[in-house]
């Protein structure tokens, strides 16, 4: 079984801890966090994994803190919400202190949380595909509250971690077999 570690960072009030509680607990909570974790064991292509999220606070007063999760993740979820715009526009903010922390780039999917305010929207659909695009990473929308593509969104973040993991690995973390020599036998002649 392979362990993954999540971090969910953005703007405080965008939904991350309901997109925790949702994917472990199946139910939908407004808590406003400092700091929590939650497991999850899920089979994701017909492997066992074990999900763990951290949900981050998204204060400025808690940057330090977020740092810390930030370098103990192996996979990231960037959310903003659909209904808010400012959440949106620092979005750049959250994948620059990424990048800097783990120095390179992570595997982070970017998220459009609480699509079901229809009615509410500031952020185009559009909008959050164009900016995954510009970031290089996967991006979907998700409701915390009706559970929309939540399930959805950390299954192809674990396939993602999973991809690169085979990279990095190769044919032993079950990546393609190279095809192997034909040992030649030596004759000594004495």
């Amino acid at each position: 079984m392979d362990n993954w570690r999540v971090a969910v960072l953005g703007d405080g009030g965008v939904g991350k801890t309901a997109l925790a509680v949702q994917f472990t607990l199946n139910c939908f909570t407004y808590d406003p966090t400092i700091e929590d974790a939650y497991r999850r064991q899920l089979i994701v292509d017909n492997r066992m994994c074990c999900v763990e999220v951290i949900d981050t606070a998204g204060q400025e007063e808690y940057a330090t803190l977020r740092d810390q999760w930030v370098r103990e993740g192996q996979g990231f979820i960037l959310v903003y919400s659909i209904a808010s715009r400012s959440t949106f526009d620092r979005l750049d903010m959250f994948r620059q202190s990424m990048r800097r922390v783990k120095r390179g780039d992570p595997i982070f999917m970017l998220v459009g949380n609480k699509c079901d305010k229809t009615q509410e929207r500031e952020v185009t659909k559009e909008e959050g595909a164009a900016l995954a695009r510009q970031f290089g990473c996967d991006f979907i929308e998700t409701s915390a509250k009706t559970a929309q593509n939540v399930e959805r969104l950390f299954i192809d973040l674990v396939r993602a971690l999973r991809r690169t993991r085979n990279v990095e690995a190769g044919p032993s973390a079950g990546g393609p077999a190279k095809p192997q020599r034909e040992k030649k036998t030596k004759c000594i002649i004495l």
